[in-house]
């Protein structure tokens, strides 16, 4: 079991920047494909972004498609998420996800085996 602690989260003012870390321990990070999702208050958790095991392969929700970037340091077993441009609709808990399998479907959350506590996102208008 691969064990994630998000970081980074906090309030900002929209079009501001915030970077989101992910810190795994527990697997190798070049044999997990790993994920970003949201939860908003009263809705489901939806997909944000995903990096595949190497880096090699990222794939986004539109939503937030040229303002969000995952990058990952294998190396140092972190994986990010930087986010520019917020907007107040960004507002949610994001948490980080991590998969010992290759992601044929990224952006389900069935395909995910471990998940962090989340970190909270607040963009004020």
């Amino acid at each position: 079991q691969v064990q994630l602690a998000e970081s980074g989260g906090g309030l900002v003012q929209a079009g501001g920047s915030l970077r989101l870390s992910c810190a795994a321990s527990g697997g190798a990070p070049s044999s997990l494909d790993m994920g970003w999702f949201r939860q908003a208050p009263g809705k489901e958790r939806d997909f944000v972004a995903h990096s595949s095991r190497r880096g090699g392969i990222t794939t986004y929700a539109d939503s937030v498609k040229g303002r969000f970037t995952i990058s990952r340091d294998n190396a140092k077993n972190t994986v990010h998420l930087q986010m520019n441009y917020l907007k107040p609709e960004d507002t949610a808990v994001y948490y980080c996800a991590a998969s010992t399998q290759i992601l044929n479907i990224p952006r389900s959350q069935g395909g995910y085996d471990d998940w962090g506590q989340g970190t909270q996102v607040t963009v004020s208008s």
